[in-house]
C-alpha cells in the first residue's frame, strides 16, 4: 500500500486492518467533513477492489438512485436485472448476489454518500436495516462500509438509531483534517516547499483539507495561489461555500445564516443571541441545527473554565468558512489580485490573529507535548471576565486557552500571531499581569498559574519576558504528537 497516498491515516488503516481480521460481519461507518478524504481513504486502502460499490447521487430521485444500484449490480453479476421498484426489492436481489460469492474470503461492500440514497419517502433506511439484520450481520465474511459527508445524518440514523440498526455498528472512523505537520509533508510530496510561516497561513485559509490543498500550484507563491483559487475569474473555490452547505444540509440557507452570524462575533454567541442575529426562531430546531454543525466540524461549543451553568456559546471553527465569509464573499470579481494587494490590510492582520487562536486549539496535543504534559490529565477551556466597557465591543479580560492540569497547575495560554519575534513591551506586560490577577481573583483558584505564550517565532528576551513560564512556537505546532 502506498503510504504517501494515505498520509496521516495510520490509525484509520490500523483499525481497518483490524476489522478485516475479525471473524464476524463488519459494519464500518466512516465520518468526516466534506472534502476531507473519506472516499479516497477507502478506495486506496482496498485498492479499489470491492465486491460492490455504490455512490449516492446528490439531489437525485429514488428512481435514479435505484437505477444506479441496478447498473452496478448488473456490472458485478454480468447479468441484466429488471428495474427495481423499491429498495427492499433491490436489497433482496443484492442478497442473492452476495450468497453466490465464495465463503472462504472477505467480501467488501462500499456504500458511499449513503445519506444521499435516503431520499424523502424512499424507505431506503428501513430496507437497509432489514437487509443487515436478516442477512448481512450473519455473514461472517462480509465487510460493509458506509460513508457520507452529512455527518449529522449518519449520527442520527446509525449512531442514535433506536430501531434495527441500534448497536449494530462494529467500527467508527472519524477522519480529521491533516495537522500542520501532515500538511507540510503532503505539500512536499506535491513539490511545494514553502516556509512553515506560509504553510500556517495556508492552513488558516483552507484548513488541512486535502481537496483544497490539491488546488495549490507549486510554481506560484502562496499569495498568488490564493488569488488564483479564490479571486480570479472562474476561481476553483469561489462557489465552494454555497455548494458545501447545499450538499450537506436540508434547508441549507438556515445553516448559512447561523454560520454567517457566528462569523461576525469573535467570542461566539449563545443560542438566544444567535437566534436574534440570524433571524431564526429560538427553539429546539435551532439547537438541532447547531448540533449538526458541531458534528460536521463547522462549529465548536465553547467550554468555560469552571462555569458549567453558563449558557453554551458557539464559535465558527471551520477555516475555509471563516476565510470565505471574511474576504471572498462580496469581493469576487472586484480584483483578481485582491489577496496580494491587501498584504498590510489591518482587517487581514486581525483575521490572522483570531484564526491563529483556532490553529492553536486544533493542535492542543502538540502544545501539551511541548510543555511536557502529554501524560498529565488536562481539561481545556476558555475564560472571560466582563469588563466595564461597552459589551458590544466585547471588552473585558479573555484568556484564549486554559489548561487545568491534574498536577495542580493551570497553564494560561496566550496566542499571538506575528511576522517576527514577538516582543512584550511595558503596556502589554501590564495587560498580562492584569489578566493573571483577574483570573485568580474571579475564579478563586489556589492552584499555581503558569503563563504560556504561543507565538509564531518565539518571544524576544527582554526585561518583560520573565513573566513567561512556558513557550510554544509555530515549529512546535508542526511536531508529530
Amino acid at each position: 500500500m502506498n503510504e504517501i497516498h494515505l498520509l496521516g491515516r495510520e490509525e484509520e488503516c490500523r483499525r481497518l486492518r483490524q476489522s478485516l481480521r475479525k471473524k464476524e460481519a463488519q459494519l464500518i461507518v466512516v465520518y468526516g467533513r466534506r472534502r476531507v478524504g473519506k472516499t479516497y481513504l477507502i478506495n486506496e486502502f482496498f485498492q479499489k477492489r470491492f465486491d460492490f460499490k455504490l455512490t449516492g447521487e446528490y439531489n437525485a430521485t429514488k428512481e435514479t438512485q435505484l437505477e444506479n444500484f441496478r447498473y452496478e449490480l448488473n456490472r458485478r453479476t454480468k447479468t441484466v436485472h429488471s428495474r427495481f421498484t423499491s429498495w427492499k426489492e433491490a436489497f433482496n436481489e443484492f442478497r442473492d448476489y452476495l450468497e453466490q460469492l465464495t465463503s472462504d474470503e472477505k467480501h467488501v461492500v462500499f456504500l458511499d454518500e449513503m445519506p444521499w440514497l435516503d431520499t424523502p419517502g424512499s424507505d431506503f433506511l428501513a430496507a437497509f436495516e432489514y437487509f443487515w439484520n436478516s442477512f448481512g450481520s450473519a455473514c461472517d465474511n462480509l465487510v460493509m462500509i458506509v460513508c457520507g459527508s452529512a455527518t449529522s445524518w449518519l449520527t442520527e440514523h446509525i449512531d442514535r438509531n433506536k430501531g434495527g440498526l441500534f448497536n449494530r455498528k462494529t467500527c467508527s472512523l472519524h477522519l480529521s483534517p491533516f495537522t500542520l505537520g501532515e500538511t507540510e509533508i503532503y505539500l512536499q510530496t506535491r513539490g511545494i516547499n514553502w516556509s512553515r510561516y506560509d504553510i500556517a497561513m495556508c492552513y488558516m485559509i483552507m484548513g488541512g483539507i486535502p481537496y483544497y490543498l490539491e488546488r495549490l500550484d507549486g510554481e506560484r507563491s502562496l499569495s498568488a495561489n490564493i488569488d488564483n483559487i479564490f479571486f480570479s475569474k472562474g476561481a476553483a473555490l469561489a462557489d465552494e461555500f454555497d455548494n458545501l452547505f447545499r450538499t450537506l444540509f436540508t434547508h441549507s440557507e438556515q445553516y448559512v445564516k447561523i454560520v454567517e452570524a457566528l462569523s461576525k462575533r469573535r467570542y461566539g454567541l449563545g443560542k438566544k443571541e444567535l437566534a436574534e442575529r440570524s433571524g431564526l426562531p429560538y427553539n429546539g430546531e435551532l439547537s438541532k441545527k447547531l448540533d449538526r454543525l458541531v458534528e460536521s466540524g463547522f462549529v465548536q461549543a465553547i467550554a468555560y473554565f469552571h462555569q458549567k451553568n453558563r449558557e453554551t456559546r458557539y464559535q465558527l471553527s471551520d477555516y475555509f468558512s471563516m476565510f470565505y465569509l471574511r474576504f471572498v464573499k462580496g469581493h469576487y470579481g472586484m480584483d483578481e489580485s485582491y489577496w496580494t494587494l491587501t498584504y498590510d490590510n489591518p482587517s487581514r492582520n486581525a483575521w490572522a490573529g483570531l484564526t491563529f487562536e483556532q490553529l492553536c486549539r486544533d493542535h492542543l496535543m502538540q502544545i501539551r507535548q511541548r510543555l511536557g504534559i502529554s501524560g498529565v490529565l488536562t481539561e481545556v477551556s476558555t475564560w472571560r471576565a466582563k469588563g466595564t466597557g461597552n459589551e458590544k465591543n466585547e471588552s473585558g479580560s479573555q484568556i484564549d486557552m486554559v489548561l487545568e492540569r491534574r498536577d495542580h497547575v493551570i497553564s494560561l495560554c496566550e496566542a499571538k500571531y506575528s511576522q517576527n519575534v514577538f516582543e512584550i513591551n511595558k503596556a502589554y506586560d501590564q495587560i498580562l499581569r492584569n489578566k493573571i490577577e483577574s483570573f485568580r481573583s474571579t475564579t478563586g483558584t489556589t492552584k499555581s498559574l503558569q503563563l504560556v505564550m504561543i507565538t509564531t517565532f518565539g518571544v524576544k528576551n527582554n526585561k518583560y519576558s520573565n513573566l513567561i513560564q512556558g513557550q510554544v512556537t509555530l515549529d512546535d505546532l508542526f511536531a508529530k504528537p
